[in-house]
């Protein structure tokens, strides 16, 4: 793992995701290595040569980026983070997620955290001083196995799992991202039935295999479940596929059935 020290120009930027205004990427690249990642096309931003998942930006200011009084971001919603993860292993060490909310704290603004990590727990004492943060964990599979395989250097499935039920005993609002969802292989109906009882809502999304990315999926499918080949092959390359429509449907169905509140991203 490559990993620099730099200095970013800013550190709250506009979104264009739904459900945020502004995020926070505290590190530029990202050391889980999941073979999926939509975010590597910030590369070509980079200037890096190697492979997207091998390098980490360090941006060692970026705490100091934050506005020491504005109205600005008040009641605006934050989401730290879009394209890394705000608990890298790097976290650890460099504490920038840390030190960010320290400083965000006297911004008010509606904070929104997603990882991969349970050193989210770390920092329960800064979140308390959040009005209702949502923390969410990402969850592709239960099994650990094809964790090991898809995202080789994250947190375990069921230390996530522990930490979301930590904070919600707590009195956090939690949700959980299920996505991208693998097709025969996450098995979103299991994941929600084990995690309902700490959880306030879902956010489910579909593979995104634009560029490289599902060849690299391929090669993972050549290497460990060759058996799917042919599915997803039907799934992601026939138009007359109607698979995530389907699943959709199936989505919907079963988050009514079981008063669940549930938001459905399969755009891609």
């Amino acid at each position: 793992m490559k990993v620099n020290k730099i200095e970013a120009k800013n550190i709250i930027v506009k979104s264009n995701l739904p459900d945020a205004d502004y995020v926070i990427n505290p590190y530029t690249g990202c050391s889980h290595n999941c073979i999926y990642c939509y975010a590597r096309f910030m590369k070509r931003f980079t200037g890096h040569p190697e492979k997207w998942g091998s390098f980490v930006d360090v941006k060692v200011n970026a705490a100091d980026l934050i506005p020491k009084r504005t109205n600005k971001y008040q009641n605006k919603k934050i989401l730290l983070s879009s394209v890394t993860d705000p608990y890298l292993h790097l976290e650890k060490e460099y504490q920038l997620t840390r030190n960010i909310l320290k400083n965000l704290i006297k911004l008010k603004p509606k904070l929104n955290i997603q990882t991969k990590s349970d050193l989210v727990l770390r920092d329960i004492d800064i979140l308390k001083e959040f009005q209702e943060p949502e923390i969410g964990f990402t969850i592709i599979t239960l099994k650990e196995k094809f964790k090991k395989e898809l995202e080789q250097n994250t947190v375990s499935i069921k230390n996530r799992i522990k930490a979301l039920k930590r904070l919600k005993e707590l009195g956090f609002k939690t949700y959980l991202f299920i996505g991208p969802i693998f097709p025969k292989i996450t098995n979103w109906k299991d994941i929600i039935e084990q995690t309902k009882p700490y959880t306030d809502f879902y956010m489910l999304e579909n593979i995104n295999i634009r560029g490289c990315i599902y060849r690299d999926i391929y090669e993972w499918l050549e290497k460990y479940q060759p058996e799917l080949i042919d599915n997803y092959d039907y799934i992601f390359k026939d138009k007359k596929s109607k698979y995530w429509q389907q699943e959709k449907i199936k989505i919907k169905s079963y988050c009514k059935d079981n008063n669940l509140q549930c938001n459905i991203y399969f755009d891609h």
